[in-house]
């Protein structure tokens, strides 16, 4: 690992995680060659996941207006064996922030589905229930969209076998290329301690913004939802994968 490039470093902070089961073979076409589907004991999870890019720099260099934005993506989770050994990793359907350049740069260097879009976030303590309201909001066809959700207490790192563990713990990111080759990427970060979501909601109309395919997903309350605190995070730079096999059968795997 010590020949690879760091591109981009950043902080992430204030994850708003809400996840949901969804059909797996929903997920097929969306597949990058070479990856196969993630299961957690049997169950497929589709993520619409909102937090705070802190600090950024791109080779080291802080780009002026650039540095602190939000994001907000739906993802779903693989895996790929290289050399013998699975690496967990994510798969981003579509990804939103609210600045023109980074949505270019991240289509151009990984392949990856960025949409530039107006975007805003709170955080609101609520003092009769002792509790946060952290919201993440994107302005489209004439009006905000967004998710939501509400913790209270201490954070806590989850068990090994958890789902929120399952959630966190994908260090690799997949792309496909208009080619149809296939980007890898590492990311590092340290385990994340969690509060859990008191409630949580998503606000959007899923058909035009994610498809058709997760519509029936993202209509129900998540399976889980929590909140992530979040750590310096560190992007390596991606390389298009020269050992590929067909894509295999999905397994179901303890995280």
């Amino acid at each position: 690992m010590t020949s690879e490039q760091r591109f981009l470093t950043a902080t992430w902070r204030r994850l708003a995680m809400l996840n949901y089961e969804i059909e797996p073979s929903l997920l097929e076409k969306y597949l990058p060659a070479g990856c196969e589907r993630d299961l957690w004991f049997g169950r497929s999870f589709v993520s619409v996941v909102g937090f705070e890019f802190l600090d950024t720099r791109v080779l080291g260099v802080a780009i002026p207006f650039h540095r602190n934005f939000e994001e907000v993506n739906l993802r779903f989770y693989v895996r790929r064996k290289a050399k013998g050994i699975w690496r967990r990793g994510v798969v981003f359907v579509k990804e939103l922030v609210p600045r023109r350049a980074i949505a270019w740069v991240a289509r151009r260097v990984y392949s990856e589905n960025y949409v530039y879009l107006p975007m805003r976030h709170s955080m609101q303590t609520i003092a009769e229930e002792g509790s946060v309201k952290l919201a993440y909001q994107w302005h489209r066809s004439g009006g905000w969209e967004g998710l939501s959700l509400s913790f209270l207490g201490e954070p806590i790192e989850p068990g090994d076998e958890a789902l929120e563990t399952f959630i966190t713990e994908h260090y690799w990111g997949y792309s496909r290329t208009a080619d149809g080759t296939t980007i890898e990427y590492r990311v590092d970060h340290p385990r994340w301690r969690l509060w859990q979501a008191a409630a949580a909601s998503l606000e959007c109309n899923v058909a035009s913004l994610y498809g058709p395919d997760f519509v029936e997903a993202l209509a129900v309350p998540p399976s889980t939802a929590f909140v992530a605190e979040g750590s310096l995070v560190v992007v390596f730079r991606g390389s298009r994968i020269s050992d590929l096999a067909p894509n295999g059968t999905s397994h179901s795997r303890r995280p």
